[in-house]
């Protein structure tokens, strides 16, 4: 008895060791200082300005704000921003944006305004490096050419930008599609969400939710759902790592300050 005890305390010990050490490890690299900065969420949008537009882009710069913008491709592989699988939200067509080539999605409008919606070399051309960027990989599908679009138009930019992704195999890929841009992996607790929509988390939830899969992604940087930070998986990253954090949505002034005080770099809406 007394043997198999010795035995499974070993392996636990060894078990945890991997996780740690190994599994839960981030990247070596430093962040540059010049993205070290609050990020206006999808843009300064609001009041009639639309989120990932032109036109919220445009006002993010004026203030001196840098930006933090979401991507995915057309049917015909453009690089386009906008946030949702679906288009209904922002535009009212009930269709999935991957299942329209770039001339239709130009054809609709964003929330009832002129605005249409951009592409990342329009955005790209709009900011010229006057403000940082923070560039959302988005969606599940490691094989439908973003990863080679986008870096094939981020190498060339002048101007400071780091990307993140919920997906550690979109930044894995992303570490030989554009090694030196500095990575960040998008956190949230998907466990608990999985809860609270009263469904059943998978065993991919509860492996994300506790960063397992940082092996792959090797993140620079985390940027967190500030409804998670005393999660005990992200606590433990912290402490062992020192890495910087990011922290999303801080709405208002209240909730912009709290993350700062945690050391955070909110990324904001004004509220």
């Amino acid at each position: 008895m007394m043997k198999i005890l010795i035995l499974a305390v070993g392996i636990t010990a060894g078990l945890m060791f991997l996780y740690l050490f190994l599994f839960l490890r981030p990247s070596r690299r430093s962040l540059q200082d010049g993205l070290k900065c609050p990020y206006a969420h999808r843009g300064l949008h609001g009041n009639g300005i639309p989120e990932n537009s032109l036109p919220a882009f445009s006002a993010a710069v004026e203030d001196g704000y840098a930006i933090e913008l979401d991507i995915q491709i057309s049917r015909d592989g453009h690089v386009v921003v906008f946030h949702d699988a679906s288009l209904l939200r922002m535009t009212g067509c009930d269709r999935e944006l991957h299942e329209l080539t770039l001339a239709e999605l130009k054809e609709l409008c964003l929330a009832k305004t002129e605005a249409r919606i951009p592409t990342l070399a329009e955005v790209l051309e709009l900011v010229a490096g006057r403000v940082p960027l923070l560039v959302e990989f988005k969606g599940a599908d490691i094989r439908n050419g973003l990863c080679e679009a986008a870096a094939e138009q981020l190498s060339g930019y002048k101007g400071l930008y780091c990307v993140e992704s919920f997906n550690p195999l979109l930044l894995f890929k992303l570490r030989k599609c554009l090694p030196a841009a500095r990575r960040g992996q998008l956190y949230s607790n998907f466990w608990r969400e999985k809860r609270e929509k009263q469904k059943k988390a998978t065993p991919i939830d509860v492996l994300l939710s506790a960063l397992f899969f940082n092996f792959l992604a090797k993140p620079d940087f985390i940027s967190l759902n500030r409804q998670d930070r005393e999660n005990l998986p992200l606590r433990t990253f912290f402490f062992l790592y020192r890495v910087p954090r990011f922290s999303w949505t801080t709405v208002g002034e209240k909730e912009t300050e709290e993350a700062k005080r945690y050391g955070e770099y909110p990324i904001f809406e004004k509220g």
